[in-house]
C-alpha cells in the first residue's frame, strides 16, 4: 500500500476526518474528534509509515509475525504500532489494522457518542 492508498482509504471510514495539527507533514485522521492513526508525509529510511490504536495483545502477535510491524514511534507504545506502508505487511491487513484502529477509538468513546457513531 502506497501513501496516497493509505490517504484514501483512511478517507473512506465513516465519519473520518483529516487534519495536520502535528506540522505540515504529519496526516492526522480522526473520528468524532479522536484520533485513530497518522502518517508523516516524509519517510523514514526511505519508506512511509503510519501509527494505528492497536490492542495491545493482538500487538505482540503481529510484531512476531511481520518485520514491517512494531512498537508506534512518538506514541505510547502499549496502544499503538507503527506500520511500514510498503513492506511485508500486506494491504489487506492494513486495511483491517486501520478498521481495528477505529473500532479501538471508538470502544473507549463516552456511551453516547458510541452510541452516535453506531447509529
Amino acid at each position: 500500500m502506497n501513501i496516497e492508498e493509505y490517504r484514501d482509504y483512511c478517507l473512506s471510514v465513516k465519519g473520518a476526518t483529516e487534519c495536520m495539527p502535528f506540522d505540515e507533514y504529519t496526516l492526522v485522521y480522526k473520528i468524532m474528534d479522536k484520533m485513530f492513526t497518522f502518517a508523516p508525509l516524509r519517510t523514514k529510511d526511505g519508506r512511509f509509515w503510519a501509527n494505528l490504536k492497536c490492542d495491545p495483545a493482538k500487538s505482540v502477535e503481529l510484531m512476531e509475525r511481520y518485520d514491517g510491524i512494531f512498537f508506534g514511534f512518538y506514541s505510547d507504545k502499549k496502544y499503538w504500532i507503527t506500520v511500514y506502508l510498503e513492506s511485508d505487511v500486506p494491504d489487506k491487513l492494513i486495511k483491517e489494522l486501520i478498521n481495528h484502529s477505529v473500532e479501538e477509538v471508538v470502544k473507549k468513546l463516552p456511551r453516547k457518542k458510541r452510541d452516535e457513531y453506531n447509529a
